[in-house]
């Protein structure tokens, strides 16, 4: 799914062109929440999940880390993107709590379906994973996972994902109050290139 930093690049930055203002001015009061709760969450060392359960979380991961899996850079495992869902679908994507209630069940179903022995998506190898993300690629709850994981890989940190600002360093981007010419990684490219 990754042909290198560029591709990965490429894609992430597209994916999130795709993400509508209007969808997050709709939800940054509850986003905003999101942190908050997230911020006392970990001041008070509390890890565990709040919509999922351990066994729902690891599928939903292993799902996640072969949408923006771990090679040369970090991944969606790496970003802990897992932990932005789950707070996603308690706070401001509550109402898509039902989209992973019946696409996880419907998941395993396809696992068993798909691999004679296997009942868990997250047992399957990377190969048999990616056939069957493939199978599924046009359902909403791929759709809903896909999103949720490049959110969770490219939100600021402190929503539960981005660990380590991964996502950030993935595309380029640079956490600073102010810029100096060139802004965009397009801008830095160019330079780059005229050296």
């Amino acid at each position: 799914m990754n042909t290198g930093n560029s591709s990965r690049r490429h894609f992430l930055v597209g994916s999130v062109s795709g993400l509508s203002s209007a969808w997050l001015q709709l939800r940054w009061p509850a986003i905003l929440a999101a942190e908050a709760h997230r911020r006392q969450a970990a001041e008070s060392g509390r890890t565990a999940f709040e919509f999922f359960s351990k066994e729902q979380a690891t599928e939903v991961e292993a799902v996640a880390a072969q949408i923006i899996p771990s090679n040369d850079t970090p991944g969606a495992r790496d970003a802990g993107v897992i932990h932005f869902i789950d707070r996603a679908l308690t706070s401001f994507d509550r109402d898509k709590q039902g989209t992973y209630a019946h696409g996880l069940p419907a998941l395993q179903v396809k696992v068993r379906e798909m691999f004679t022995g296997f009942d868990k998506f997250s047992d399957l190898n990377p190969q048999q994973q990616i056939s069957l993300l493939t199978a599924i690629e046009n359902t909403e709850f791929f759709e809903l996972v896909r999103i949720h994981t490049i959110m969770g890989f490219l939100a600021k940190s402190s929503y539960g994902g981005n660990q380590n600002q991964v996502g950030w360093k993935a595309i380029g981007f640079e956490d600073r109050m102010t810029y100096a010419p060139p802004f965009g990684y397009y801008d830095r490219e160019f330079r780059n290139n005229q050296q």
